[in-house]
């Protein structure tokens, strides 16, 4: 469908492209990945034919319709919502209005929202018109930037059954990993200039990639280790005339020899931010409080009513629920941004909060700098700490000195969240942190998180940080919580559990139905058990993940506990052994929870 061949591109000085080829067939699903200003966006920019390779070149085959969605640049049409979406249909009628209709829906939009001005809408939800659009277009090979940005969970939950279900091929770059994992089948790495594809999910990529390193260091190695042998013999017989003929043979060889040069490795930066001082053990409580919101023509929208909520220090809970449950409204009151209609909020003892929304506006001075800002801070943080922080949050080099007032709002973001973990309160609360994100900086914002003493509570539609960070899940429906102790897939397993049991009690009702709704039963049985091995298959991985990264910690803090200098230090000491103890009883647990789903996907598989 699309061939590139021996492809180069620069850029000043700057080699983005060097004889890099990829070819793109008819329902194929990509991930584009690769470190930052590697040349993502042109390669993308190139197949659109709006940047012209240097060199090699870029082969459409005839009729091909490409389709391509920004990261940024919503519409700012005065069309209404339905309107900008069918706008450039071809062969329009009712059958295309309903599907446009039906799109608009599963992307978090109501019907009342059909009939809306685009140009009154908030960038995120513009975009998600921009996505409808193109979308109902249905091109041969669809270019998604960054498409999940936007998304609450929810909507990208359909995007996802929407794209395994889409007919043309798919190219997409995402921080979201598990967000490729359900839609690629195969990552196209922008490595050393080139384009390597890797077919599997993203850990499978890592996994090669990793051997495939520790293959070049191997050859390298042994490769050195002749090299010397002969240098050492060049030496020691230069001046010999009986091996003169060796010595000048064996410098050719050396001349003639292709060296293995390493891979370079992809610079990943460990980020530690300053621990909060300590709080008490309740940190925060809502207490009988009620939230109504007043809307215009419409009936007052009723979201808490006589609600109690509880936070505890060192919870990290994940905020879920449908559009609409209350899951801003209760991060917002939790954070004193919005104040309850009744009630009380209930600070704990020595508690500062700390509240990042990608939608907040007047928090950064137009006239600073992004180092100043992100400077500006009673911490005294180094230069060099700021500036090591701020390159991971994709702010590198000369960029520090950009002013805040031409930021995008992706940058604007990004400088947000680097000044609230640059001087972090002890409980942080935060609205979608890892949009703008690449998939590097989730992770270090992860890591930085996980060891983060203080509370966090966190709203995300990224399933792969949910499930990295959480330690509880907060579901919220009809202004109630239910607290689920776990990450993302272990609410998944209950939730699907709880309905496995509504339907399990509705079939005895129904035992006395006809034989063929016994039939369908079975199917839907089946179906249901196929889903639940695939959830079990899921939460086995995160296990694995978690065993393995807990050992780490542990071998860390085991090294910190050796080291002779806090010997005589009593309370460090102790400090390390509980948490050594706590993080053994926690492998312990997923341990025996990994043979328990291991020990049923045996017997369902036998």
């Amino acid at each position: 469908m699309i061939t590139l061949r021996n492809v180069y591109k620069s850029f000043s000085s700057q080699v983005l492209f060097e004889d890099a080829s990829l070819q793109i067939n008819e329902g194929e699903r990509f991930a584009l990945v690769g470190p930052n200003g590697a040349g993502k966006s042109t390669l993308f920019k190139m197949m659109l034919r709006a940047e012209e390779a240097d060199d090699g070149e870029i082969q459409f085959k005839k009729g091909v319709v490409v389709g391509y969605l920004p990261q940024e640049n919503p519409p700012v049409s005065d069309r209404t919502v339905i309107e900008e979406t069918l706008d450039g249909v071809e062969d329009y009628d009712g059958r295309i209005e309903a599907e446009g209709k039906s799109i608009l829906m599963g992307l978090g939009f109501k019907v009342t929202d059909f009939g809306r001005k685009v140009n009154t809408l908030s960038g995120g939800w513009a975009m998600r018109v921009a996505m409808g659009k193109l979308l109902l277009k249905k091109p041969d090979l669809l270019l998604l930037d960054e498409p999940t940005n936007h998304l609450d969970l929810d909507s990208l939950i359909w995007l996802e059954e929407y794209l395994g279900r889409y007919q043309g091929a798919i190219f997409v770059i995402s921080h979201d990993r598990d967000f490729i994992n359900k839609i690629c089948n195969a990552i196209v790495s922008l490595q050393d200039k080139t384009l390597r594809v890797y077919h599997g999910d993203y850990e499978n990529f890592l996994a090669q990639r990793q051997s495939e390193k520790e293959k070049v260091y191997s050859a390298w190695r042994l490769q050195q280790e002749d090299i010397a042998q002969m240098e050492d013999f060049i030496a020691r017989n230069r001046a010999r005339v009986s091996t003169a003929a060796r010595v000048q043979s064996m410098i050719k060889r050396l001349d003639k020899l292709e060296r293995i040069e390493l891979i370079q490795e992809v610079k990943t930066v460990k980020m530690r931010f300053p621990q909060p001082s300590r709080t008490g053990t309740k940190v925060l409580e809502l207490r009988n409080v009620s939230k109504v919101y007043n809307v215009p023509d419409h009936e007052p929208i009723r979201v808490y009513e006589g609600f109690d909520f509880e936070l505890y220090r060192g919870q990290k809970m994940a905020f879920l629920g449908h559009n609409g449950a209350g899951k801003s409204t209760l991060l917002k009151m939790l954070a004193g941004v919005i104040e309850p209609d009744s009630g009380e909020r209930v600070l704990g003892l020595n508690v500062k909060t700390g509240y990042f929304s990608q939608h907040r506006e007047g928090i950064l001075d137009p006239r600073k700098t992004v180092l100043q800002e992100a400077m500006d801070n009673d911490r005294m943080n180094p230069e060099l700490t700021v500036r090591t922080v701020l390159g991971t949050f994709l702010f590198p080099g000369d960029n520090v000195h950009k002013k805040t007032a031409v930021l995008s709002g992706g940058e604007k973001s990004r400088l947000m969240l680097v000044k609230l973990l640059m001087d972090p309160p002890n409980v942080i609360l935060m609205d979608e942190p890892t949009t703008h994100l690449d998939i590097a900086s989730v992770d270090a914002l992860i890591a930085a998180l996980k060891e983060f003493e203080g509370t966090i509570c966190f709203i995300s539609h990224d399933i792969y940080f949910i499930n990295a960070l959480a330690d509880s899940v907060v579901h919220i429906e009809h202004g109630k919580t239910t607290v689920y102790p776990g990450n993302y897939d272990y609410f998944r397993h209950r939730q699907d559990q709880i309905q496995a049991e509504a339907a399990g009690a509705k079939k005895k009702t129904e035992a006395a139905a006809p034989a063929a709704k016994a039939d369908n039963s079975d199917w839907e049985e089946k179906k249901r058990q196929e889903a639940e091995d695939r959830k079990k298959t899921r939460r086995a991985e995160t296990l694995k993940k978690e065993i393995a990264y807990s050992r780490k910690t542990v071998e860390s803090l085991a090294a910190k506990m050796s080291a002779p200098e806090i010997h005589a230090d009593y309370k460090q000491v102790k400090e390390l052994g509980d948490k050594i103890t706590a993080l053994e009883a926690k492998i312990a647990a997923f341990e025996t929870e990994l043979k328990a789903l291991e020990a049923g996907e045996a017997v369902s598989n036998s």
